[in-house]
């Protein structure tokens, strides 16, 4: 199985547009939330195993040395290539070439998106190409994918029509594949890596993993202000209703109104618990019995109003219900076990949902926060396939949630810590 335990990040460029705050700082040490941008994009991909970094620093590279060291403060390992801010993003990494590991994912300094670094290596793996890049939805973007999961053709000056992805860095590189084109690039060695991206493009050398949540920048002042509300601290826990916050209806059957509606004591009392020390709550269920024409969307409407004015009652905020009245065969993004719903309550709520939990009754749950990224609680007597669990984040509490919320609140304050 293909491992990576390198990273190796772009930290040369001016940030001119960021000035001035970027007048005596490098653009990857600007800072968000009380600590360079840098920092939390290294803890991020600690968090998932890699905890060996080289950084190629070009303007002001010594704020970052002053900063970062040799990381082993932070419980990393970083070593450096410096070179002249002229320097361009292919020079920067051809004059590293002997630092890098024969696998290694490359960054840029400046996004942030969640990505799954097991899946992204498996797509690596599997279409068995030089790069691997994550790549975002955009409107007049760069990149141009096929269905089998491979990149077209590249246009960095974004020119053509059909081009409806963007890269956003976090790309897996074959080191020899890639290093070996670079004599034939024009104007070698100094040169913008896009070029390598061009180059293999039209010959399927080039595969994508898309990314449905949003990503961030800090590459301007407007973006930054985003960025810094994505990455601010929060306390904000998702959870299932039917079999979690109340009792499911007979099977086959749905809570039809407020008087079928029967609270999970054990849910209510951990989530009153877990109140009281600043969490909010978002809800995401499945209701197809919307879709089965078994309950009226009015009903259902006063029944998440009614669930939402009594938990208020009892000092639990719920921020907002996402509900999906698809029927199970639309197979609709959507509806769990598609993460369609977590993130668009990620992206209403500024919400990074790989310091999320969601907690739920159903396998259909644990595929959900997979799918999505986030921690899972299981809260149910009934086994689970094992695959579910490879959540990086997993508890599995046989109903008795009051049991975790300590563990709950210790983990969101080690992720609002990092």
């Amino acid at each position: 199985m293909l491992k990576i335990n390198q990273a190796v990040i772009l930290c040369g460029g001016l940030g001119t547009r960021l000035r001035p705050l970027t007048n005596n700082l490098p653009k990857p040490m600007v800072e968000v939330n009380g600590k360079p941008f840098l920092h939390h994009l290294i803890n991020q991909l600690s968090e998932q195993g890699i905890n060996e970094f080289l950084l190629l620093t070009g303007y002001l590279c010594e704020k970052i040395v002053e900063y970062f060291g040799d990381g082993s403060r932070f419980g990393f390992s970083i070593l450096y290539s410096h070179g002249p801010i002229e320097w361009d993003t292919g020079r920067r990494i051809w004059e590293a070439r002997e630092y890098l590991d024969q696998q290694f994912l490359l960054m840029y300094s400046d996004n942030f998106a969640q990505f799954n670094l097991k899946k992204l290596l498996q797509k690596h793996r599997d279409l068995c190409v030089p790069i691997t890049l994550l790549v975002a939805k955009k409107v007049n973007g760069n990149i141009k994918i096929s269905k089998n999961g491979r990149i077209q053709a590249y246009d960095k000056a974004r020119k053509e029509d059909g081009f409806n992805y963007v890269e956003i860095g976090y790309m897996t590189i074959n080191r020899n594949d890639v290093i070996n084109i670079f004599p034939e690039i024009t104007n070698f060695p100094d040169f913008n890596f896009s070029l390598i991206l061009e180059k293999l493009a039209p010959i399927n050398k080039i595969g994508c993993d898309v990314v449905n949540d949003d990503y961030h920048s800090i590459s301007d002042p407007k973006r930054l202000v985003l960025t810094s509300k994505y990455l601010e601290p929060k306390k904000i826990i998702l959870i299932d209703r039917d079999g979690t916050i109340n009792k499911k209806a007979p099977k086959g059957e749905y809570i039809k109104k407020w008087s079928e509606f029967e609270w999970n004591i054990e849910t209510l009392e951990a989530m009153k618990w877990l109140a009281h020390r600043g969490y909010k709550f978002i809800v995401i269920t499945n209701q197809a019995g919307v879709a089965r024409q078994m309950i009226r969307p009015v009903d259902l409407e006063e029944i998440h109003s009614k669930m939402i004015a009594s938990l208020a009652h009892e000092g639990i905020e719920v921020l907002n219900v996402y509900m999906c009245p698809d029927h199970w065969n639309d197979d609709t993004f959507m509806r769990k076990p598609s993460p369609g719903m977590f993130f668009q309550a990620a992206r209403e709520f500024f919400l990074r949902l790989d310091h999320s939990l969601y907690i739920g009754d159903d396998e259909r749950d644990c595929e959900a926060a997979l799918n999505a990224g986030c921690g899972m609680i299981y809260v149910s007597e009934e086994k689970l396939d094992h695959r579910f669990k490879e959540n990086p984040v997993y508890y599995d509490q046989a109903n008795k949630l009051m049991k975790m919320v300590e563990n709950i609140h210790r983990l969101y304050m080690e992720w609002n810590n990092s």
